[in-house]
């Protein structure tokens, strides 16, 4: 199997090139690719003639897509169209990542794949564009919705709260619930389930139910800090431009007709991801990041 993963130096990018063989891989980040400038793609896939592409890039600045609505469309929709209409065209089979952002938060229970999407910010609709126009362009695709990402690797939600409690200390919302998940955790199921013959949508997410307000204790509690620093405040004490779902909570009605095994708790692989944060240095640094920690 040769694959292609675009969005290399991203979070989940780099958790992939730690499971693929390099002999087995080509690694492209933006710079190599620039999913903006959509008349490179097909000429880019046809140099490269993977058997599988597997796209982690994304425009992921959630509130910033308000203001950008037509940059957000560009990579997350337009772009995932081309590639998967060049991946159907020289017989690559495709995979790209999607978000819990395309649900409204309405439902008391998880959402499964069956759901019907309603997304109510610029983000989750251009990614919900490309879910679909991947899924035209190539029934046998695989689009994965995952939530909340986080790595050992780079800097994110973890690194902020950290940054943040280490100053003078935040207040983070506490009624958003979602799933934390570990790029790590994410690439090596994604793997499995490209190995299952997995297509069409799929819920991937670790487990264990969460708001940002108890994350961002818990990891602040494991960097060796005061979690009281950390205080609790609702999504009316804290308006941003886009809104989020209140209820983000993604399970998979697929797991057992893959046979896939559930991605493990979050809480389980947490202190490898601060441990890891800390010793590459990152709570020393602490360089700004993207405003959301999805895909």
């Amino acid at each position: 199997m040769r694959y292609l993963i675009l969005g290399a130096s991203g979070q989940l990018g780099t958790a992939f090139a730690s499971l693929i063989d390099p002999t087995e891989g080509h690694f492209a980040s933006r710079s190599d690719l620039d999913l903006a400038e959509h008349d490179r793609i097909e000429p880019f896939i046809r140099e490269h003639r993977p058997d599988i592409v597997i796209n982690c890039a994304a425009y992921t600045a959630v509130d910033r897509a308000e203001r950008e609505p037509d940059l957000a469309a560009a990579i997350n929709s337009d772009a995932v169209r081309h590639l998967a209409e060049a991946a159907t065209l020289h017989s690559i089979r495709f995979v790209t990542f999607s978000t819990d952002y395309v649900f409204d938060g309405s439902l008391e229970r998880p959402y499964v794949e069956s759901d019907t999407p309603n997304p109510e910010s610029v983000y989750g609709r251009t990614k919900l564009a490309g879910e679909q126009y991947a899924l035209a362009a190539q029934p046998s695709a695989l689009v994965i919705r995952t939530s909340w990402v986080i790595s050992a690797t780079h800097p994110n939600f973890v690194t902020t709260m950290v940054g943040l409690a280490a100053a003078d200390g935040a207040r983070v919302v506490d009624d958003q619930r979602g799933r934390p998940t570990i790029a790590s955790d994410l690439a090596e199921a994604t793997l499995t389930a490209i190995d299952r013959g997995a297509s069409g949508i799929l819920h991937l997410t670790n487990g264990g139910d969460t708001t940002w307000f108890d994350l961002a204790r818990t990891a602040v509690r494991l960097a060796g800090l005061d979690p009281m620093k950390i205080q609790p405040c609702s999504t009316n004490e804290y308006p941003t431009p886009a809104r989020r779902p209140r209820n983000s909570v993604l399970e998979s009605e697929r797991f057992a007709s893959l046979s896939i095994a559930p991605l493990p708790d979050h809480r389980a692989s947490l202190p490898g991801v601060v441990d890891g944060l800390g010793r590459r240095g990152f709570f020393r640094r602490l360089p700004a990041v993207d405003e959301t920690p999805s895909p």
